[in-house]
């Protein structure tokens, strides 16, 4: 009995890295602006799909403190920091949809810290959470997986997407509660946060 259930514990493990491998190469991959598919380690832009949606992507310091927080330019203009993708997958080179990725801020600040993104705490007057900035040290979650984000093809729409954060990569058994990337104005600040409208944006090439 013990050698059956072996058995069917291992098959249940060689369908699932089967089933993800599949997934992994019938990913697309996410373009820029200019049509060309984003690479790991090269710096982007992240910006607002719709004009009067805000800026482009930047650090936010929040409380006067560390650490900094994801956020928004309010005005569209040259101003933000790019951002680099890191895929969860070994080797891979290509920043594909709906695959984890570690996005971080080419940025340094004066809090000495990580500008890598992961999911923070809950604002108490929305009941949203903050994307912050810092490694995740497994606070309640499995491994990393605060640090790593996806990109979803917004339908119909070429170039457009959302950011979402579902790492089900990092942890294909775990069940989280999944939330897409939107706006949130606290004190005339554009913070990044989870559980509210999505902000569809595109990626630029620096």
């Amino acid at each position: 009995m013990k050698s059956m259930n072996l058995i069917g514990s291992l098959s249940c493990c060689m369908w699932l890295v089967m089933a993800m491998a599949t997934a992994a190469q019938d990913s697309a991959p996410v373009l820029d602006t200019s049509g060309q598919a984003l690479q790991s380690g090269v710096d982007y832009y992240i910006k607002p799909a719709i004009t009067d949606n805000g800026g482009r992507f930047t650090l936010i310091d929040r409380n006067d403190s560390c650490p900094f927080y994801a956020g928004q330019e309010n005005t569209s203009g040259p101003e933000g920091f790019p951002v680099t993708f890191a895929p969860f997958a070994e080797g891979e080179t290509v920043v594909r949809e709906t695959r984890d990725q570690k996005i971080t801020f080419s940025a340094f600040t004066i809090c000495v810290q990580s500008t890598a993104w992961k999911v923070g705490e809950t604002q108490s007057e929305t009941q949203r959470r903050l994307i912050v900035t810092g490694i995740d040290q497994n606070e309640g979650l499995p491994g990393p997986a605060g640090n790593y984000f996806r990109i979803n093809k917004q339908a119909d729409h070429d170039g457009v997407y959302n950011l979402q954060w579902c790492p089900t990569e990092v942890c294909p058994t775990c069940r989280f509660i999944c939330g897409d990337v939107g706006a949130l104005v606290e004190n005339d600040k554009r913070l990044l946060a989870l559980d509210g409208s999505v902000l569809p944006v595109v990626f630029e090439k620096a």
